[in-house]
């Protein structure tokens, strides 16, 4: 008989922690394997590292850390590299090493989920579970109320959302659970686990600039250090309407904006002024893996940015 096995694929955020727990503790009697795994990505805010490490305790996830393995080599794929929690790098350097092979990520280049994510996560379930392409299914922490960041090619990667289809949640039902938890994860709606992320709003990029100035550092000195790297001509930046970090540190000085609070309904886009400081491109409070854009066969032969 075939093992039945199910990767969780923890990001970091609450609602992908209750969905692990679940996992764990709901689907031993259809599961023969269940490991989760968290892929750290080097830019996560230090809160997310150690909600991780609390959930694993808590929870007896077991949890598998894993970081991207870059060659620089051309035609050489993305493999991963097992850390754990003390071990994992914490300066960028990870995303450094994706960036200095493929160049700056943004809207128009939007690799670094892919690179730092699902690839490595895939090569570990390969290389260190042994399991195969189309062996297993993969657990993603998406919510009911936010179905729109399901995958269209999810049965066919048998990527499975638990909290959708076997136990519909809300935000404010995982809201409701960690309010009740001796601990949960200590960040702002807004902040989300990646420092500053290029899909966040416009106002949460300001926000984020005016409280926390430094956390853009490591995207400033990308830009400085590999604005040419990649595939194709010109320099990348990363922010939308090609804006650099200068100009979110210049923007945030000079726009009136009211701060980004964790209230998503406080705001409404307006698309039609000089900034729409609303408008984000799929950053939630945690960036989940989208499986959808990798080969059946996974031979992760290295793709142009």
């Amino acid at each position: 008989m075939e093992e039945r096995r199910l990767l969780v694929s923890f990001s970091g955020g609450e609602t992908s922690g209750l969905m692990a727990k679940y996992c764990q503790e709901r689907l031993g009697n259809e599961y023969d394997r269940i490991e989760t795994v968290f892929a750290n990505t080097s830019e996560e805010n230090e809160e997310t590292l150690v909600f991780v490490d609390q959930c694993d305790r808590a929870f007896g996830l077991a949890v598998h850390y894993v970081e991207a393995k870059i060659d620089p080599r051309r035609g050489q794929g993305t493999k991963f590299e097992k850390v754990d929690f003390a071990s994992a790098h914490r300066e960028g350097e990870i995303f450094e090493a994706v960036i200095s092979k493929h160049g700056i990520p943004n809207k128009a280049f939007p690799l670094c989920t892919r690179e730092l994510k699902a690839y490595p996560i895939r090569s570990f379930a390969r290389e260190y579970l042994g399991w195969g392409a189309g062996s297993y299914d993969t657990a993603i922490g998406i919510r009911v109320d936010e179905i729109d960041r399901m995958s269209k090619d999810a049965r066919n990667n048998r990527v499975i959302y638990p909290l959708v289809s076997r136990w519909p949640h809300r935000k404010i039902d995982v809201n409701e659970f960690w309010r009740d938890m001796p601990f949960r994860l200590a960040l702002k709606g807004y902040q989300g686990n990646c420092r500053t992320c290029w899909k966040k709003s416009f106002r949460k990029l300001f926000t984020i600039m005016k409280e926390t100035p430094k956390k853009f550092d490591f995207f400033e000195r990308m830009e400085r250090d590999f604005a040419h790297a990649g595939a194709g001509e010109g320099t990348r930046v990363f922010f939308r309407e090609n804006r650099s970090v200068a100009d979110v540190r210049e923007l945030a000085r000079t726009t009136r904006f009211k701060l980004a609070s964790d209230d998503a309904r406080e705001y409404q886009i307006d698309l039609f002024g000089p900034l729409a400081l609303d408008l984000a491109g799929g950053c939630s409070e945690s960036c989940e893996v989208d499986f959808s854009d990798l080969d059946v066969d996974e031979s992760q032969t290295d793709e142009a940015a």
